[in-house]
């Protein structure tokens, strides 16, 4: 990189979006914001003044076309991404994309010749990869502290669907939210998966299956390693947003709960009882949010690997 602050533009300013530009404004050293582009013009300009960025774009074109910003982040909407991603690599732009890079396997492979023929750094935004909790059971496995991976159980379940009107062009459940869970069953035991197999159901809303979708599933995994994983999705928990995860070895065992609001408990002649946990992916992932771009900032302009 031409200086050690690399100068970055971002692409699409919806949620996810706010939430790295927010974080590059205020708590990631070594980057800095010079452009925002989404087609709604009202959405540039919002997070361009909350966020102090110079410029509010309505074309993404005009970003790559900034001589002056090494590094995109592809926040844009899921049948975006492919085409964005390879655009930005004739232009020769550094590339933190949003999952999934497309919903067809001959789709993605496309935009990764693009980025190879290229040169340039592609990273893809598996944020669960960088909590601090998940990070540990990583460790705890590569350091054999449980000897043998045998049996991995991943707990997902959203506190609430998204709107239909979502669900319809998400690519469906696998894609949009075990996405996720896949990323981290192959990250956590160290193995790709030979064999895969579902039961699926509509529990939660009759309009989900109307859409051509599901809500409930449970995934068994086998791994080349020979281990075995298990993955629970729903799209509604009542109580809160639901991420546990356990791994199972020969020498012991790990185990990641929720993460809740506060550590309190209240004991009465009833019952004892704590809080909900919190209850959207923005509170329980905040930090990774910061820790996947930190990294991507770092190896950029470091001239290192991406993670």
């Amino acid at each position: 990189m031409s200086s050690q602050t690399l100068n970055i533009g971002v692409l699409g300013a919806g949620r996810i979006g706010r939430v790295h530009a927010a974080n590059l404004a205020t708590r990631i050293s070594g980057a800095r914001v010079l452009a925002v582009a989404d087609p709604i013009e009202e959405a540039a300009q919002r997070c361009a003044h909350d966020f102090g960025i110079p410029a509010a774009l309505t074309d993404y074109r005009a970003v790559l076309a900034n001589p002056d910003i090494e590094a995109v982040l592809i926040c844009t909407a899921t049948d975006t991404h492919a085409q964005i991603s390879e655009e930005a690599a004739q232009a020769g732009k550094q590339i933190f994309c949003e999952k999934p890079i497309a919903l067809s396997l001959a789709t993605i492979d496309r935009a990764l010749a693009a980025v190879e023929r290229a040169g340039v750094t592609l990273q893809i935004g598996f944020n669960r990869r960088f909590d601090a909790n998940f990070r540990r059971v990583r460790q705890a496995i590569v350091q054999g502290e449980i000897g043998t991976p045998e049996l991995l159980h991943i707990i997902s379940r959203d506190p609430a669907p998204p709107p239909i009107s979502y669900i319809k062009v998400s690519g469906g459940i696998f894609v949009d939210m075990t996405i996720h869970d896949f990323d981290m069953a192959r990250f956590l035991v160290g193995s790709e998966v030979d064999e895969v197999y579902v039961a699926g159901a509509v529990m939660v809303d009759p309009a989900i299956g109307e859409a051509g979708d599901i809500d409930t599933a449970l995934t068994v995994l086998r791994f080349a390693n020979g281990a075995i994983g298990t993955i629970d999705n729903s799209r509604r928990a009542v109580y809160g947003y639901d991420q546990r995860v356990e791994v199972f070895g020969s020498g012991g065992a790990i185990a990641v709960s929720n993460n809740y609001p506060n550590n309190t408990t209240i004991s009465d002649a009833n019952s004892i009882r704590r809080d909900l946990p919190l209850n959207f992916f923005m509170d329980r992932y905040t930090e990774s949010f910061v820790a996947e771009l930190s990294e991507f900032v770092g190896a950029v302009t470091g001239g290192a690997p991406v993670p």
